[in-house]
């Protein structure tokens, strides 16, 4: 109850920079959960958190805005759409490679997001 709450503060005083950066910590942690479950040979808990991971993913593609650099945009959610079959192939194969393949894309655009000056933030 509490962490729900400390959550649900924490998003509503987020600027949407803020915001688009917890997503890809929230997506790495339930892929860190997702490594975890495939580890302890649990298929249920897997398929849960590569879920969650997933509309993650998903959110953060349908989110992306084309008026600002089209091109970019536009590999970036081609990027995005890889690492939501990977996460589907790695549900499906129980694949702790995919996983953390996709696990490494986020930290790698969260990354390039997290250097963005300050006067370039929403």
């Amino acid at each position: 109850s509490y962490k729900t709450v400390g959550a649900q503060s924490a998003i509503d005083v987020a600027n949407p920079h803020r915001l688009i950066a917890m997503l890809f910590g929230g997506a790495r942690d339930k892929l860190t959960l997702a490594l975890a479950a495939i580890e302890r040979e649990d298929p249920a808990e897997k398929g849960v958190e590569i879920s969650k991971a997933l509309g993650i993913v998903e959110y953060l593609r349908v989110s992306l805005d084309p008026g600002i650099d089209s091109e970019f945009s536009s590999q970036l959610a081609d990027l995005y759409s890889y690492m939501e079959r990977r996460l589907l192939e790695a549900n499906l194969e129980n694949d702790p490679s995919k996983v953390e393949e996709v696990r490494n894309l986020l930290a790698e655009i969260e990354e390039g997001w997290n250097g963005i000056p300050e006067e370039y933030r929403a």
